[in-house]
């Protein structure tokens, strides 16, 4: 889940978003946070990224949440559940809460949410719904969801920002492209304004159930692209907090007695994916070849000063299912050249995509083509705005590029179906295809009995790997800094910032 965008301004423009910027920091009660990314929709459904989630989870609630540890299943606007001896039927009883109008959230609002993420032709996520046979409201307070067949993860999967609850009769009524806009919150904050390519304007929303809980007044998303430009920001104190603080940049702001710089753990994998629709990158050989010719503790300890580990497997290290033994390719650039010479492969250029202005992204592509050279391998790298990255990736328009995953729930099944289980998504737009892999990982959605679905999980690590499907280069925690004023700014695992939780003095 990655996406980047980049804003041009002139000069005046710029000391302006200065001014504003540091007028808003001084601002009591309102946080300003530094991300390098603008926000694609508040459609929660017709997004797969987490500059989108991020914002989601404090805009709208969910059901089902997850907890502080990353770990556990709590109670959201379901205050509770039961679910069938059969596995088939889950209830779930409704709190007494409302959206930002006032209006209460009931459970037609939660029937309708299920039913459209399933159905609807834009919905990202379709195929982890379609699990769901019915979505009912019984009466305001009770939602009863029946399954077609029994599924481990789905009320894991109720927990994901992507399917927030929503308000069926403010979407039917202003209709899809104008809800993306200016949706109705039913969390801790509500949508004042959103500029594109600069910045996200949240206030307190008063009617949040938890309201009391919310110390903040508003919560401002600044869209700053540059890193070095976002950390001079949170020094001088034009912004409250940063996230994505460069790892070059961990050791210097440790020692600058205004900050506070969390290492929070995390979720994240980064990764190479390559398009297995463009030759000669559907022969596998070839695929094994480029993990040869790359040096991953290298990149470790090169771009992250030795605060990541070199990943062995999609499921990160921490996560339910982990492989630990799964197969690591030893960095053997002669290895490389051979495999590329019996596949009948000579002088391979490979199209890298590059995120112009991300420094990691950057640091990365550079060691990628020098470490790939001596394999006789051409990383041609094509730097490009990262308001069009993505959308390259999902057009195919690319042979390689280096994106990054942090899981939304905390059961394997959501990142196994979007990375391998041929879905709409296209494996995480590899085009990646192996049909034992897409029966295993439909059946471990299935199976009730942990061991059994443990075994499965291991041995799609274990085939995905061998395939090559792409290249696993390392884990890392969430790095973000903040201004000493202010307290409790915590991302959890799963990526979830906790800013209903968040003070500043």
């Amino acid at each position: 889940m990655k996406k980047h965008y980049r804003t041009t301004v002139s000069a005046v423009a710029l000391f302006a978003g200065l001014v504003l910027a540091g007028a808003a920091a001084e601002a009591a009660g309102t946080l300003t946070i530094g991300r390098r990314e603008d926000g694609t929709t508040f459609d929660p459904i017709k997004s797969a990224q987490n500059v989108d989630f991020w914002v989601f989870s404090n805009v709208y609630d969910v059901l089902v949440r997850v907890d502080k540890s990353g770990t556990k299943l709590e109670p959201g606007l379901a205050e509770s559940w039961e679910v069938s001896p059969d596995g088939l039927v889950y209830t779930f009883k409704m709190r007494d809460a409302k959206f930002e109008d006032g209006s209460p959230i009931t459970a037609e609002d939660a029937a309708f949410t299920l039913t459209r993420i399933r159905d609807n032709p834009g919905s990202l996520w379709a195929d982890t719904y379609t699990v769901i046979k019915t979505a009912e409201a019984k009466d305001d307070k009770t939602l009863v969801v029946t399954l077609n067949q029994a599924t481990a993860p789905f009320l894991a999967t109720l927990a994901m920002p992507g399917v927030s609850v929503i308000s069926k009769k403010a979407i039917e009524s202003i209709g899809e492209e104008a809800y993306a806009e200016k949706p109705m919150a039913s969390g801790a904050f509500s949508l004042v304004e959103w500029k594109r390519g600069d910045r996200v304007v949240l206030k307190k929303n008063p009617n949040f159930w938890e309201a009391d809980r919310v110390k903040l007044d508003g919560v401002e998303w600044i869209s700053l692209v540059d890193d070095n430009t976002r950390m001079l920001k949170l020094q001088a104190g034009e912004i409250d907090c940063s996230i994505f603080v460069p790892f070059s940049k961990v050791a210097e702001l440790k020692q600058d007695g205004n900050l506070n710089i969390m290492l929070d753990p995390s979720t994240r994998e980064d990764h190479l994916l390559i398009n297995h629709e463009h030759a000669p990158f559907d022969k596998k050989a070839v695929r094994e070849a480029l993990d040869h010719a790359i040096d991953k503790q290298a990149i470790v300890d090169t771009v992250t000063f030795g605060v990541g580990k070199v990943a062995n497997s999609y499921i990160p290290e921490g996560a339910l299912y982990h492989n630990p033994n799964n197969l690591q390719r030893a960095y053997d650039p002669e290895k490389a050249k051979q495999l590329l010479k019996d596949a009948g492969v000579e002088g391979l250029t490979v199209n890298h995509i590059v995120n112009a202005g991300d420094t990691v992204d950057e640091q990365i592509a550079i060691l990628l083509q020098q470490q790939l050279a001596k394999a006789g391998i051409t990383l041609n790298l094509q730097k490009m705005d990262p308001s069009q990255t993505w959308q390259t990736e999902v057009d195919g328009n690319f042979d390689t590029a280096v994106n990054y995953w942090t899981n939304d729930i905390i059961d394997p099944d959501q990142k196994t179906t979007f990375v391998l289980g041929h879905d709409a998504n296209m494996n995480y737009m590899t085009r990646y295809k192996n049909e034992k892999v897409k029966d295993l990982v439909a059946a471990a959605r299935v199976e009730a009995d942990p061991q059994k679905r443990e075994a499965m999980y291991m041995e799609i690590q274990t085939i995905a790997k061998d395939d090559v499907h792409w290249i696993d280069l390392y884990y890392s925690p969430y790095i973000n800094g903040c201004r000493k004023n202010v307290t409790d700014f915590y991302q959890n695992p799963l990526g979830r910032f906790f800013l209903e939780d968040t003070d500043k003095s």
